[in-house]
């Protein structure tokens, strides 16, 4: 077969000869047809719209129905079932249930707070608590404030509960039991209860104060100008004792222990005495007396270490000593003693001293080789606050 230029086949259809290349033409491509556009739409929208539940609900019924098959040709096709049916029902449950919003934890207002008693102890048997409470809580009909009481060895309970006032102050009577009785309050509403108030105190004390004396003794005999009151009481308690010998009186306050002492002047002879007493809850309690004022008097008794000295002795020590009593006989403490001695040949001497808590006091001296024959003296003054003064000697020889 003839082949031409190019080892083209010569069944080839030869081209017809032109004097150049065509001109290239734009072709329109149809539009694709807007049914099946729509239709591709809503099929891809579907298919991304499968719900997530549903997805994991299909993953779970899958892995049941390939263990199902295992677990029947095992006999376990009942107990399969039954914990299907119950693990599908639980989770459809929870991803389909209605979420709950957390309950706002309701805040009641503050607390009230009651005023404390200038004085807790009282004799009444009723006391007013004046209760404050917050301004915005005034004349709410939904508020009330309940009362708390606490007695000595019980737990609180309460004993009331009242509306609030149109103002922020409101007096609540209270009934009180012999003793302590401690008080708080809430503020309550709704159903709710604020927290508690500082908790006051009151005491009821309807005794008598009781007057113990340590001295002196009724009907004792007191040589002295006044009489010391020595005794106890109820503490805190006020307390008047009256002379009615000369209408003199002193008062005083019972310390925090109930202790107490009182000086009162006295007359000669009897002296009726009456003290009485006011406790802080105002009760009163007395107690009358009566004592006497003797006739005794402060005494002073000098003594000598030697009363005879020899001149052939000299120089020698010489102790003058005292011995002071009060009016009753009892050694007296704190007195004040001038010691004097007086003999031939020398300047006097003298020296002063203070009563021990024996009532004794004592003064030495010594007596030089100058002192001549003859009589001396010692002497000795004593003077006190509360009995005056006195006085004793003693004779001092010096012999040859």
């Amino acid at each position: 077969m003839t082949t031409r230029r190019g080892g083209r086949s010569s069944h080839v259809r030869p081209r017809a000869p032109s004097t150049g290349r065509p001109a290239a033409q734009r072709v329109r491509v149809p539009a694709p047809d807007a049914y099946r556009l729509k239709q591709a739409k809503g099929l891809d929208k579907r298919r991304r719209g499968i719900p997530l539940p549903a997805r994991l609900l299909l993953v779970v019924a899958v892995a049941a129905l390939g263990f199902a098959v295992f677990s029947t040709a095992t006999g376990g096709i009942g107990s399969l079932v039954r914990a299907l049916g119950s693990s599908l029902t639980g989770f459809v449950d929870n991803i389909t249930a209605t979420p709950k919003p957390s309950a706002t934890p309701i805040v009641i207002a503050g607390a009230p707070t009651i005023a404390s008693p200038a004085e807790p102890y009282t004799n009444q048997p009723i006391a007013d608590l004046e209760v404050t409470i917050a301004d915005n809580l005034v004349g709410d009909p939904a508020v009330r404030v309940r009362i708390y009481l606490t007695l000595e060895g019980q737990a609180p309970a309460p004993i009331a509960e009242v509306p609030v006032g149109s103002t922020i102050r409101m007096i609540v009577p209270v009934d009180l039991t012999p003793g302590r009785n401690d008080f708080y309050a809430t503020i309550v509403e709704a159903g709710l209860e604020s927290e508690a108030s500082p908790v006051v105190t009151f005491i009821l004390d309807a005794e008598p104060p009781a007057f113990v004396l340590s001295s002196p003794a009724a009907g004792a005999t007191i040589n002295r100008s006044t009489v010391d009151l020595t005794g106890t009481t109820q503490p805190r308690t006020t307390i008047l004792a009256r002379n009615e010998a000369n209408g003199t009186s002193i008062s005083g306050v019972a310390a925090t222990d109930g202790t107490f002492t009182l000086s009162l002047p006295l007359e000669p002879g009897p002296n009726g005495i009456r003290i009485t007493g006011t406790d802080p809850a105002g009760n009163t309690g007395e107690l009358i007396l009566s004592v006497v004022r003797g006739s005794g008097s402060l005494t002073a008794t000098l003594t000598a270490s030697s009363s005879r000295i020899s001149v052939s002795s000299l120089p020698v020590s010489l102790q003058l000593g005292v011995l002071v009593t009060d009016p009753d006989g009892l050694p007296l403490e704190g007195a004040t003693v001038t010691f004097n001695l007086t003999v031939p040949g020398i300047q006097p001497i003298a020296k002063e001293a203070t009563t021990a808590g024996d009532g004794r006091a004592t003064f030495t001296t010594t007596l030089p080789t100058g002192v001549t024959a003859g009589a001396g003296l010692a002497t000795v003054v004593v003077a006190t606050t509360d009995f005056g003064t006195t006085s004793a000697s003693r004779t001092i020889t010096i012999a040859n």
